[in-house]
């Protein structure tokens, strides 16, 4: 059950931008809403974390404040950039609070990282804050001010091409600086 659980967060988490416009274009925003606590539902309940349901949590707050405050399509409109807020928030207070998130995840696989290895996950940990915080700041520049079109071409594919190709360069590089 939890496998599908995850299967379908993933699902709508990608779908959540072509599903909002496509919505926007044929409802009330309002009527929009369930569908983003949907998501946010099955975030929460796949989330085996903490760290997980925080973000959820905060993403949760703050998209019903700003639908609240600015309107429910704005809220909606923000998912995106609550989500980058939300990992740059863990990303970056990592730095702070080590070990950095990027070393926990590399521990998984080697638990006996090197001193090299452990700054390398460092600046790596610092490269997604930036992404974070660059994507997220895009993220809301078109839900404040692009069409509907222009923010469903941002977030609904060159934000999750540049998330791809930052993971996957990474990747490589990290292959490279291992085989020496």
């Amino acid at each position: 059950m939890r496998k599908l659980l995850k299967i379908a967060a993933i699902a709508l988490s990608l779908s959540y931008p072509f599903l909002v416009y496509w919505g926007l274009q044929h409802y009330d925003a309002s009527a929009l809403l369930p569908v983003l606590l949907t998501l946010l539902g099955l975030r929460w309940a796949i989330g085996a974390k903490s760290a997980d349901r925080k973000i959820v949590i905060a993403t949760l707050l703050g998209v019903v404040a700003i639908a609240l405050v600015w309107g429910h399509q704005l809220g909606l409109k923000f998912y995106p950039v609550m989500m980058n807020l939300g990992f740059l928030s863990l990303f970056a207070s990592s730095l702070f609070f080590p070990p950095p998130i990027v070393e926990r995840l590399a521990r998984i696989k080697e638990p006996n990282l090197s001193p090299e290895a452990m700054a390398y996950t460092r600046k790596v940990t610092w490269l997604w804050s930036v992404f974070f915080l660059l994507n997220g700041t895009i993220a809301a520049i078109t839900a404040l001010w692009a069409t509907d079109k222009t923010w469903l071409l941002y977030n609904g594919f060159i934000a999750y091409l540049l998330i791809g190709s930052l993971a996957a360069g990474e990747w490589l590089f990290r292959q490279r600086v291992i085989r020496g």
